[in-house]
């Protein structure tokens, strides 16, 4: 008869186990547990069977086990994964890309019912149109301020209820009505809360991030350290540019304004003295932005203008040699 390992044994193949586990993996999930049932929480363990493994415990076991293997082996940044055992949680440690493990993992939420003193994690909105109820059901939609109507015999829903608001406690006659109608308001699941990864605490909406969301959030980065620096006159690399230009126009200002001169500054003066080499400079540029078509018309007419010079040549030179 095999002899029942007592708590003491529990517990230390328990810690055995997660520092086996923190040593192997270096990416771990963190993810509440709220209204997962066994059954459920065994099709998340068979579905990412492979690279991935789902651990649960209580918070203050995986806590002084996470902490005594992290002074055995000097490595601080577990400490990190101790502060996020907060509530009813638990770890996923995987060796795959974290975004399809997060995917894998959201496949197994299920409906369910709202039950009597639960916490609504979204809205709850019950549609209009038939429920199928008899009118002496009338009385559930009255004491909720449901205004309906009685059509063929049932009871109808006239317009679009908002019954439960996302974080209201749902009550007796809301979990009564949901449950005649047949609606299973909630899902329940693993949802992940933070994600470990080799000392690096992050939320999961990074994950959601594509390359040219960090494209943009990078370039956004640059540009504000670029004002930085122009602002407090320090030189980078992306402010060198500018700090050229603004010290040549600076330079320029200078020459304009005083005799001396410099050959980036004759052009300008020559300008400023005869403003009507503007016209002349802008006309070539208004020329080529009036459009193909434009051009298109100018070129027949210099072809136009050079066919009869080219017939009253061939003439001349036909009357000389008659």
């Amino acid at each position: 008869m095999a002899v029942k390992p007592s708590k003491a044994d529990k517990k230390l193949a328990y810690d055995a186990k997660l520092c086996q586990l923190l040593d192997e993996y270096s990416q771990v999930l963190v993810a509440s547990a709220d209204n997962v049932g066994s059954n459920q929480l065994q099709a998340i363990r068979k579905g990412l069977r492979g690279d991935s493994i789902v651990l649960m415990g209580k918070n203050t076991m995986m806590k002084r086990s996470i902490r005594l293997h992290a002074e055995r082996t000097g490595n601080e940044n577990l400490r990190k994964l101790e502060q996020l055992l907060v509530g009813n949680v638990g770890l996923i440690f995987t060796k795959g890309d974290l975004k399809e493990v997060r995917e894998e993992i959201s496949k197994y939420k299920v409906g369910a019912p709202a039950r009597v003193g639960l916490i609504a994690p979204i809205d709850v909105v019950v549609p209009p149109g038939n429920t199928g109820l008899d009118p002496s059901q009338t009385s559930f939609f009255q004491v909720l301020n449901i205004p309906t109507k009685i059509n063929k015999g049932t009871v109808e829903i006239i317009t679009p209820v908002e019954l439960i608001k996302k974080g209201d406690k749902v009550g007796s006659s809301e979990a009564a009505l949901l449950a005649k109608l047949g609606i299973r308001p909630f899902s329940y699941g693993l949802n992940i809360e933070s994600v470990y990864d080799d000392g690096s605490v992050f939320s999961p909406e990074v994950l959601d991030l594509t390359e040219d969301d960090l494209l943009e959030k990078f370039a956004t980065g640059v540009s504000m350290a670029t004002a930085l620096a122009l602002s407090i006159s320090y030189p980078t690399l992306a402010a060198a540019l500018h700090m050229f230009l603004n010290g040549y126009k600076n330079v320029l200002a200078v020459a304009v304004a005083t005799d001396y001169d410099f050959p980036q500054a004759e052009k300008v003066k020559e300008y400023l003295k005869d403003p009507s080499k503007f016209a002349v400079a802008a006309a070539p540029a208004a020329g080529a932005a009036s459009g193909g078509s434009g051009g298109a018309a100018a070129a027949p007419v210099e072809e136009k203008k050079d066919e009869p010079a080219e017939e009253s040549d061939d003439d001349m030179g036909f009357s000389l040699f008659d």
